[in-house]
């Protein structure tokens, strides 16, 4: 099948993740096999399930081009477009908040690239923290097995900085220091709301 993007590229996977202000993420030889949407997935309809948090994956509208019908009762997509850039992957509510984020990985074992990011993305976030919002990326770094809820407001100034000429890449150690840890576990699989808990406490005060 063949997908047109908007841009001409296609979007940067769920790949391009760190210790607690510094306890680290050991995931186990069983949990390793998912990706990071699919542990991100489970762990929403965990939540969703016992009543504690409404999240989901955001729909990429696609329109459709040309369709197959080479049975009644089966359809085949052989060309489709998406219609317009995403924004962030997750939106929900949460103990009465709005909840926004986006999930992203690297192999790379000192930094986050920003390429990760996209404009559009960037000024979809500052919107929504303006209106009171709960914004955040869920950042893995793999080689590590480490991951963090990073606060929009502190990648906002990264990537500022890389607009006037600064670095291209948030270094560890800064997502180390205001960024909260996410632990692993069996029910949810990934406990990130945990580290949001601590983002709204933080944001509170």
């Amino acid at each position: 099948m063949s997908i047109h993007y908007p841009s001409g590229q296609k979007p940067l996977a769920v790949h391009e993740r760190p210790q607690s202000r510094s306890v680290a993420l050991r995931s186990s030889y069983a949990q390793r096999g998912m990706s990071l949407e699919a542990e991100i997935n489970a762990s929403n309809q965990y939540y969703l399930a016992n009543h504690i948090a409404v999240i989901h994956k955001k729909p990429t509208p696609v329109q459709l081009v040309k369709v197959d019908y080479p049975k009644r009762s089966a359809a085949v997509i052989r060309e489709a477009y998406f219609k317009q850039p995403s924004t962030t992957d997750y939106n929900g509510i949460y103990k009465g908040w709005y909840i926004d984020f986006d999930a992203k990985e690297t192999r790379n074992k000192a930094s986050f690239p920003l390429k990760n990011f996209h404009e559009h993305q960037i000024r979809h976030m500052r919107e929504c923290v303006d209106q009171g919002g709960i914004c955040f990326a869920l950042i893995r770094f793999v080689e590590l097995d480490q991951m963090y809820v990073f606060p929009a407001t502190s990648l906002f100034e990264y990537w500022q900085r890389q607009l006037h000429g600064g670095r291209k890449s948030i270094p560890l150690t800064a997502i180390i220091q205001d960024g909260y840890p996410v632990q692993y576990g069996l029910n949810p699989r990934l406990h990130y709301l945990t580290a949001v808990d601590q983002l709204i406490a933080a944001k509170k005060h």
